[in-house]
């Protein structure tokens, strides 16, 4: 699927029951692997449906959550699981990100890299967005080319990311970059 298919209302919300099964423990081990420090600042970009922010809310009350994804449906879907958690979502593209210089400790994305049509765009926004001793978290699938991520990363940030393999049976990669 590409980006497009979720600016359509139908089809995000197809996704939403589908990676809700399909996914479901895949974002409880993200969140449980996350550890951002106390009270820190954490953006989720291309957060989707929230999954991932609604269980690191329940997870950690401490954190000060945001949300970012291109498509408004999404956005929609993930203030739905969302409703009374202190969370800030906005409609926004990992390649012109809506928020200010340093104002997040920890950047995580899943599932999205693949999607990022100027990657060499998106890794300069994330390290705009990052605060200094801040952490970026990549998940996505294995088999996803990260050679021009990596290298995008390493040109943004000054330092080389990290790849490993990640989750069940290692089909996942995980690219970390910072302190």
């Amino acid at each position: 699927m590409s980006v497009n298919t979720f600016l359509d209302a139908d089809n995000s919300r197809r996704y939403d029951r589908r990676a809700g099964r399909l996914f479901g423990r895949i974002y409880d081990r993200i969140a449980a692997d996350t550890d951002p420090g106390p009270r820190a600042r954490v953006l989720d970009i291309g957060t989707g449906p929230g999954h991932l922010l609604a269980r690191l809310a329940a997870r950690r009350p401490d954190l000060r959550l945001a949300g970012v994804d291109l498509a408004p449906p999404m956005i929609e879907l993930a203030a739905g699981h969302l409703a009374g958690a202190p969370v800030e979502l906005s409609v926004g593209d990992v390649a012109a990100l809506p928020y200010p210089d340093d104002s997040f400790d920890y950047l995580i994305s899943t599932i999205s890299l693949h999607e990022w049509p100027d990657i060499d765009s998106a890794a300069g926004e994330l390290a705009r967005v990052l605060a200094p001793g801040g952490r970026v978290v990549i998940y996505d699938y294995r088999f996803v080319r990260t050679d021009r991520a990596q290298a995008a990363l390493r040109a943004a940030f000054g330092a080389d990311p990290v790849r490993t393999a990640w989750g069940p049976l290692g089909l996942f990669a995980r690219i970390t970059v910072g302190a």
